[in-house]
């Protein structure tokens, strides 16, 4: 897979260290650094499902470190290691429901874990680029038609957004107050729901699609009125290693960033749910009585400044990302065959074929 050209060939033989990548979008993230020619170190907690894509996908170029963010010393000896030059901030508990659960652990990792990876940077040198993912939960709930722009106000209802808009705070206090004279030049990524292949995590839809389809029973759908801008995978993650060019190259892309899907792709849950039955006809639902914890009703992303400025745009529709991420999980359970890698190359032949920067 001859990709290293990609994103200006930035990453080839770049030392990159990437946190959380035993989850379902950090495994993805290796893939395509390693497909790049990056040097990758890994720093995560051990996968949280079985199987795990990041177990399948058998990376072993990179340098898989297991250890917690909460522990500022390991991870402080994790960089000192790793030496990298950039890093992708993934790591995280990313789930709604499990942080009403256990909104300590959450704030712990999301806040206090955070703050532990930015003091190790400024002791570590080599690093001279940030891209901290957060996520669109960022935003104060509010009506937005034309979807939330990088200079809405953060807020959050539930712990795990509040984590995350806490996140975006930190983030910005640290480039202001310890890296705004020469240090590392930092930037934080807001995506919407992704999906894809090799995601088993409790309380997404995708999965929980999946579970309910490969074992022949009817999926329970909390809020099937509820908006999200849905993308692949793929997706955001172009739109973070196009960032990291730019953040490498000296450019003036600091401060916050939105990666939304195309136009097509901002859907109600049902609308979603129908279309995944168009590829596998065995799957149905039917909806969960309530109560349910608070979740937002409506999420809209504009990344209209991603398009200018980094001339990054969608490259998949929502029938082309639904069509590649529910076969690849037929794939999986009706053949045994792992299809990450042909969708990798499909994605970037069609970015190409559409004259996106990065792919030059």
């Amino acid at each position: 897979m001859a990709l290293n050209s990609l994103f200006s060939g930035t990453y080839t033989d770049r030392r990159v260290l990437v946190t959380g990548h035993t989850g379902f979008k950090g495994s993805w993230l290796c893939l395509w650094l390693t497909a790049l020619g990056a040097r990758v170190t890994g720093l995560a907690l051990a996968p949280d499902t079985d199987p795990s894509h990041w177990s399948l996908l058998g990376l072993n170029q990179v340098c898989d470190l297991r250890l917690d963010l909460r522990d500022s010393m390991k991870v402080q000896q994790a960089l000192e290691q790793a030496q990298p030059e950039i890093i992708f901030h993934l790591a995280a508990q990313p789930l709604v429901r499990r942080s009403y659960r256990e909104p300590l652990a959450t704030f712990d990792t999301n806040v206090l874990g955070l703050v532990h990876l930015l003091e190790a940077i400024r002791s570590v040198p080599s690093v001279r680029a940030l891209v901290n993912v957060t996520t669109d939960k960022v935003y104060l709930e509010q009506p937005v038609d034309t979807g939330y722009h990088e200079g809405h106000p953060l807020g959050g209802h539930d712990p795990y957004s509040t984590s995350k808009a806490c996140a975006e705070l930190v983030t910005e206090c640290y480039r202001k107050s310890f890296f705004d004279d020469g240090g590392p030049r930092v930037a934080t990524a807001r995506a919407g729901n992704v999906i894809g292949g090799g995601d088993w995590s409790e309380d997404r839809l995708v999965p929980d699609l999946v579970r309910a389809a490969s074992s022949d029973s009817a999926l329970k759908i909390r809020h099937p009125e509820a908006v999200r801008p849905w993308q692949h995978v793929l997706e955001p993650l172009a739109g973070y290693l196009r960032l990291g060019e730019r953040l490498l190259a000296g450019d003036t892309v600091e401060g916050p960033w939105n990666f939304g899907p195309a136009a097509d792709a901002t859907l109600p849950v049902q609308a979603l749910v129908s279309m995944v039955q168009e590829h596998w006809p065995k799957l149905r639902s039917e909806q969960q009585p309530g109560p349910h914890p608070h979740e937002a009703s409506t999420l809209r992303l504009d990344a209209s400044k991603a398009a200018q400025r980094l001339g990054w745009y969608p490259v998949w529709d929502a029938q082309t990302t639904l069509q590649s991420t529910i076969h690849w999980y037929r794939d999986y359970y009706e053949r045994g065959q792992l299809h990450s890698r042909a969708d990798l190359q499909a994605y970037v032949d069609a970015a190409r074929l559409g004259g996106l920067e990065w792919t030059t």
